[in-house]
Formats: C-alpha cells, sequence, structure tokens
C-alpha cells in the first residue's frame, strides 16, 4: 500500500452535520458499528477505511474497505467482542488503484463491540445484486411469484384483498379521461392551493398508472393493460423541467417519477420499443433530478436533516433505480447510495428508541413511504433493512406518543388539523406488527381501522396512499398477528433518542386513559419540530384537555409561521414576552434544544425533570436556568413545578391552550369539556400572585386562514418581576361524572419548600427550593 504526503483535512463535526462515530462514547446497538466521519473534500472524495484489534493496525489484525465513495460505511461482516481502532484516508483519484492514499491517516478512533449484538451487516458493493433476476416486473413480485399471485387472486380475490382494490382502486381509472399536465404557478410563485392540487393530480396519475399496470397483468387483462400505457405514455411525454420537475414541485415530482417506475416496470413487455424509449429517458431524468438534489445539493451525508430530500430516497430513488436497474449504469449507483444510507445513516430523526423527533405525523408520512421502499430492496434483492434495532422499537413511538383514540395529543406539525390519528398511522405500526409480531401494535392498527371509516375522503390520505394498495402488498408479504390490548404496557416511556416522555395510566381504555406527553429535544425547533421544549400535553377520559394550539394547513403559511412553530402556541412560559427560537435559520433551531435529565417511574408517581435553558438563549440571554419538573401521582393527576433563574429581573407568562372558554378565578381555573374538566391551581409561587388573562386570538395570523375553523383558547398566568422563579401548579382532570378534588397544604418551615398533595387518603410529597 502507498502511503500519501499530505495531510488530511478532518474538519470538526457541527450540530447539523454527521458526527465521527463510533468512538469511545458511542454505546453501539448493532454489530457492525456504522462508521461515519466529515468529509475531507466537496467533491470525488474516495476513502479507504481500516478497522483493527490492534492500535498499531498490525495486518494479521486488520480489516480493510476501499475504494468508499462517500463519508460513511457499513461493513459486510460482524466483529468478534472486543477493542477495536478505526481510521480512513483519502484515496488517489479515481483513476488510479484503490491502494493508493492521497494523504495521511485520520485520527485513530477506539470503540468497544459487546457481545448479541444484532447482527446486520450490509452486502458489499461488489456482489450486492449478483443474484437479481433481470426480468420483470421486479416491484413487489419477480415472475416467479407473480404466477403464483395470479392463482392466489383467482382462487380466492376476497382473502388476498382484490375484490376491493379492484372495485375502489382500479375501476375508477378505466373511463376517467386523462389528468393534464399541470400548468404552472401565476408569475411562477408558489400557492398554498395551487400546490395542493398540482401534487393531488400527480397521485391521481400514479394511482392510474400503478393499479390499472399491476391489475391488469395479475389478471392477463388486455383492455386494463392498454389502458395503463396510455395512462403511462401521456404521463411520460411531460415536460421533465416543466411543472413536474423536481425544482418546480418536489411532491409533484416524486409522484410522477414513481408513477413511471411501476408502469415501466409492470407494463415492460407490453410497451413498443419507442414507447420503452420514451418512458426510460422520462424515468431516468426524473429519478436523475432527485439523486442529484439529494447527494450534490442536499448532501444527506453531510447534513442529514432535510425532510424532504431523506423520505424521496424511498418514494423515488428505490422504485426508480429497481425498475431501471441494468439498464441505466447511473441506477445502481444510486441505488448503492440509497441502501447504504437506510444502513448506515437512517434514521436522522432518531435512534435506538424509536422516536422520530418531527412529531407523529411526520413519522406516518416518513415511514410511509420507507415502509414502501424497504419492502421493494426485501423482495427485491434479499437486503432486510429492517434487521436494524431501529425498526425493532419505532413502533413504540406513534403507539406510546399519539395513542389511536387521543386528538390534538401530540407535538409537532400535524396535517390531520387535530383528528384522531390517521388510519395510515394504523397501517404502518400494523407494519411493524408484522414484522416483530408486537401484539400491541396490531391493536392500535384495529382500533383505528374501526374508527377511522371515512379515511380516503381526507386529503391528508388520499393525496399521498391507498390503503387498498397496502393490504394486497401486507397480506402478501406478512403474517396476521393477534391483537392484544396494551393492559401492561410500561405506564413511562422515555424515547431518550428525541427526548419526549409520555406518561399513561390506562392506555388500554379510552374511557380511563389519562395521558400526559412532554418533551425537551436535542434537535429543538429543527425542520418540523416547534419551539416546544418543556411543553406538555394533557388528554383525559376520551378528550383533549391541555392542547398545542393552532393549526397546520400548509407549511409557511402565518397560522403556521407566527403561531403555530412558537413558544406561544404551547402549554410552556415565556420569559419576559419571548419563547425559543423557532425561524427559519436551521443552525439557531438545533442550538434552541432542550433535554430531558431523568424520567422515572418511582411507584407511586411518574416523574420526569427537563431542562430548557438553551432553547431561549437566543431570545432570553440572560436566563441562567429554565427546568420543569413533573409528577404524574397515582395515574390521576399531575403537579408541575417550574424553576427560572435570570440574571436580570424579569416576569415569566405560564401559558396553557385548551379547545374551550376556561372559568377564572382567583390562582385558578377550570376547563369544561363535553367528556371530562380539568381544575388548575397556582399552589405556590414564589413572586407572589399571578395575574391570570384568557384570549381566543391567534395573534399576527392572516383570518383567512382561520375560515371554518373552530379558535381555541388559551391562558396566561403572568408573574412579578423577579430574578428568580418557582411556580407549582396541580393539574386535576376529571370524567363529568366523577368530580374530584386534589387538597394539599405547605409546609416551609427550613430551606424548601414542602408541598403536600391528597387525593382519596393517599399523600404525596413535592419539594420546591426557596428563592432567597
Amino acid at each position: 500500500m502507498i502511503s500519501g504526503n499530505s495531510a488530511l483535512y478532518q474538519p470538526k463535526s457541527g450540530k447539523l452535520t454527521v458526527q465521527y462515530k463510533p468512538d469511545q462514547e458511542t454505546k453501539l446497538v448493532e454489530n457492525p458499528p456504522r462508521f461515519t466521519w466529515m468529509a475531507a473534500r466537496l467533491e470525488d472524495d474516495q476513502y479507504i477505511l481500516q478497522i483493527s484489534s490492534s492500535r498499531e493496525f498490525k495486518d494479521q489484525d486488520t480489516l480493510t474497505y476501499s475504494p468508499i465513495p462517500y463519508n460513511f460505511f457499513t461493513p459486510d461482516e460482524v466483529l468478534a467482542p472486543g477493542t477495536y481502532y478505526w481510521r480512513y484516508a483519502l484515496l488517489g483519484d479515481s483513476h488510479a488503484s484503490s491502494s493508493t492514499l492521497a494523504t495521511d491517516w485520520s485520527e485513530t478512533r477506539e470503540f468497544q463491540v459487546l457481545p448479541d449484538l444484532p447482527e446486520t451487516p450490509l452486502p458489499a458493493r461488489a456482489d450486492r445484486y449478483a443474484h437479481v433476476k433481470t426480468e420483470h416486473p421486479r416491484l413487489w413480485l419477480n415472475r416467479e411469484r407473480l404466477n403464483t399471485y395470479q392463482q392466489q387472486v383467482q382462487e380466492d380475490p376476497q382473502s388476498a384483498g382484490w375484490d376491493e382494490f379492484y372495485e375502489k382502486s382500479v375501476k375508477p381509472w378505466i373511463d376517467r379521461p386523462l389528468i393534464a399536465e399541470p400548468a404552472p404557478y401565476p408569475d411562477n410563485k408558489r400557492v398554498a392551493v395551487l400546490w395542493r392540487k398540482m401534487y393531488m393530480d400527480s397521485q391521481e396519475v400514479l394511482y392510474a398508472i400503478r393499479h390499472l399496470s399491476v391489475a391488469g397483468v395479475v389478471l392477463k387483462q388486455e383492455d386494463l393493460i392498454q389502458r395503463a400505457v396510455e395512462w403511462l405514455v401521456h404521463a411520460a411525454s411531460w415536460d421533465t423541467e416543466g411543472t413536474t420537475s423536481r425544482d418546480y414541485n418536489d411532491e409533484v415530482a416524486f409522484r410522477i417519477a414513481g408513477a413511471l417506475a411501476w408502469g415501466y416496470d409492470w407494463l415492460y413487455e407490453y410497451l413498443s420499443d419507442d414507447q420503452k424509449d420514451l418512458v426510460r429517458k422520462s424515468l431516468f431524468r426524473r429519478t436523475e433530478q432527485v439523486a442529484f438534489h439529494v447527494i450534490e445539493r442536499s448532501k444527506i451525508h453531510h447534513v442529514p436533516y432535510d425532510s424532504h430530500a431523506v423520505r424521496s430516497l424511498s418514494s423515488v430513488l428505490v422504485p426508480c433505480c429497481i425498475a431501471l436497474l441494468g439498464e441505466e449504469p447511473k441506477a445502481q449507483e444510486w441505488l448503492d447510495y440509497t441502501v447504504e444510507y437506510y444502513s448506515t445513516l437512517y434514521s436522522p430523526w432518531g435512534g435506538e428508541d424509536g422516536g422520530w423527533a418531527e412529531g407523529p405525523m411526520y413519522w406516518t408520512t416518513g415511514m410511509a413511504y420507507l415502509i414502501d421502499a424497504l419492502n421493494l430492496l426485501k423482495n427485491y434483492t434479499g437486503i432486510n433493512i429492517y434487521s436494524r434495532p431501529f425498526f425493532d422499537k419505532t413502533g413504540d413511538f406513534p403507539l406510546y406518543v399519539f395513542p389511536p383514540h387521543t386528538a390534538r395529543a401530540s407535538f409537532g406539525d400535524m396535517s390531520n388539523l387535530g383528528e384522531p390519528p390517521s388510519l395510515k398511522t394504523g397501517v404502518n405500526i400494523r407494519q411493524f406488527a408484522g414484522i416483530t409480531g408486537n401484539p400491541y401494535y396490531q391493536w392500535y392498527y384495529e382500533q383505528l381501522k374501526e374508527k377511522d371509516t371515512d379515511a380516503d375522503s381526507k386529503f391528508y390520505n388520499y393525496g399521498w396512499w391507498d390503503f387498498r394498495f397496502d393490504e394486497l402488498i401486507y397480506r402478501s408479504d406478512y403474517p396476521q398477528v393477534q391483537a392484544e390490548a396494551p393492559k401492561d404496557a410500561a405506564p413511562l416511556k422515555w424515547f431518550r433518542d428525541v427526548g419526549w416522555v409520555a406518561m399513561h395510566s390506562r392506555m388500554d381504555d379510552p374511557e380511563e386513559h389519562v395521558f400526559l406527553l412532554t418533551k425537551s429535544s436535542s434537535y429543538g425547533s429543527l425542520s418540523h419540530s416547534h419551539g416546544d421544549q418543556n411543553a406538555f400535553i394533557l388528554h383525559a377520559y376520551g378528550e383533549p384537555l391541555a392542547i398545542q394550539s393552532g393549526y397546520y394547513g400548509a407549511f409557511g403559511s402565518t397560522l403556521h409561521r407566527n403561531w403555530r412553530r412558537h413558544t406561544l402556541s404551547k402549554n410552556a412560559l415565556l420569559i419576559d414576552g419571548k419563547g425559543q427560537y423557532a425561524d427559519n435559520d436551521k443552525v439557531k433551531n438545533m442550538e434552541a434544544y432542550g433535554k430531558v435529565v431523568t424520567a422515572e417511574d418511582r411507584g407511586a408517581y411518574l416523574y420526569t425533570r427537563l431542562d430548557a435553558t438553551e432553547a431561549y438563549r437566543s431570545e432570553v440571554p440572560y436566563l441562567k436556568r429554565y427546568e420543569r419538573e413533573i409528577y404524574f401521582i397515582g395515574g390521576s393527576y399531575a403537579v408541575i413545578v417550574d424553576q427560572v433563574d435570570l440574571e436580570q429581573s424579569g416576569r415569566v407568562d405560564w401559558l396553557f391552550h385548551t379547545l374551550h372558554e376556561m372559568k377564572l378565578k382567583n390562582q385558578a381555573f377550570r376547563v369544561e369539556g363535553t367528556k371530562a374538566d380539568m381544575d388548575v391551581q397556582f399552589v405556590y409561587c414564589s413572586s407572589g400572585e399571578l395575574e391570570l388573562s384568557q384570549s381566543n386570538a391567534f395573534a399576527n395570523v392572516d383570518p383567512a386562514e382561520l375560515e371554518g375553523l373552530d379558535i381555541h383558547w388559551n391562558l396566561k398566568a403572568t408573574t412579578r418581576s423577579a430574578s428568580a422563579h418557582r411556580i407549582v401548579s396541580v393539574l386535576v382532570p376529571m370524567k363529568k361524572s366523577e368530580p374530584k378534588y386534589v387538597s394539599h397544604f405547605m409546609d416551609d418551615q427550613d430551606h424548601g419548600i414542602h408541598l403536600y398533595f391528597t387525593l382519596d387518603g393517599q399523600t404525596q410529597q413535592v419539594q420546591v427550593p426557596k428563592v432567597y
């Protein structure tokens, strides 16, 4: 091996970039480890990587991998338990030998491999696709499985889900006029209504092509096949550089690319040479647009937090590259990049606990496309990304933070306008029931299947996915799992990877369920997250009582930009009228972070302590500390302790949001719902009595965006000016038919405040340090 003589550039990682991993602080959760580092140069950066059991990298103890085209890598073999070291260097240009080093070696990093880790190697590029078959179709079914499936549909169409699919997802497109290519925006300036219409139209084109193609081939029905060809050729004739290009409207581009992939793959034998050429060229160009943006512009292997770019791997690169594999050399390069990203860097929004920092609605969207992609990869290449630990746990995220019978009871951008979880969330979690056998996941799905009976009519479903097609795939690929209500689910779930804590009592029974959710996340207000560190939400006895207010109609609307993203719409604090940074600077978004210090089940109560000091730093530079403690006592009521320390005197606004006008009295207020009520009382405030007021206004929001939407109410409890604040509140939810009262008293004879709360003869002490 020839050594280079130039220094290797090793830039420091930033908050938004990939990190140098693994190292001595890294807790490995799978074997082999995933290796990431900062790119050494902007382009043509091919690497060599070595892993060794000896610090000196002796030949007999060392594994060497090259060339590696990007700054991330998953080995194709597991490592024996023990201590290891790794390093990398830049190789010479692409025409040089793969053993020619262009630089010195990097810093050496150490890591530990523990026994009994899940084994998740990734086949090497050289033989990754050596066994795949080149005939079509390749998406979902190969020719052999297609023959079996055709027989299954013929013998028992109902059990395959075919009858409903054909009736509702195929027949509408047989006689439907071809959809026109979308017209440009007026003056080429995006308009939300037209943006949505464009992606809805393109989704219908996807439905028409994919469903007619699959139905025609499965049924061997010539008229369906020819109608599918007509739709396919029509869409392939659209201008790839026009209104359906990635740069003009990426949501439209994703859908049209996917439509062409399914049509090209399933109709391959029925297309003329000219038609094949037309479709292949359009499909390749559309795939190229997305690949260029993801790899060269967005560079999600450098900065992984681009929600649309990451999703486009699933919605575009997987199906399109599989369809083009062996026909366009670039397709294999792009597919390799995608497979390696899934195996190494995925998911940028969570970790081993299965969390998703953007919230459950964007878990739903991201996971929906990912599931489609991973199923296609698994069926065609045999590569099973589901074996990674993240996928064993990620079904827990919606189960605990987005229960099936709750509404307005989670964080992040929520396109369902305050309705209960979407059926698609249930369809996703059912997939993980099939993978893991978890009966709680199947229960979740069945709860939503029973309740969300008009899911197809909602734009956030119809414009994104087709449940009948989901059903075909699932029934053919995965077993039916027996549902079980989560009676024994842990009452406290801490998603350490994203900083969310869910506290539950009686999750299995909607009429008895009390649910408190809080968060303080290292992701801050990045992407579809908000300025809501240390905020909470409370849903009890079938009703949302403490909510995050407002609606998410469109990203960037005034309701979203000026209200929904900001702390003033949360059950959180303002300091001198200011909240956490939640505007559009990604660096500041990530810097506006919080952390969960601890979350514990202490038997008589559930407890968490959260620190949002840094989240306020940009807007309140004189903040020294802000911590919130939450005691969820007896599964029945909550005590919240807020501690704020400032370098100068300031006022604190304690905020609360609900669906109903509240009844205010002295240092307390009452929420009166339809099924449940809640009493909230401020039992201690170190600066004296709080001033309570309420409003139903959405500040700085265009009134037109609120037309037809229910108005929410928000309460503000304001302290006097002081340099330190201690605020203790007790929240007591109750059924309409079952009044509840929590009595309390205070003892402050020593250096602390001792508060005692009693319900039905059970007393709990909460301690608060005094302010001097």
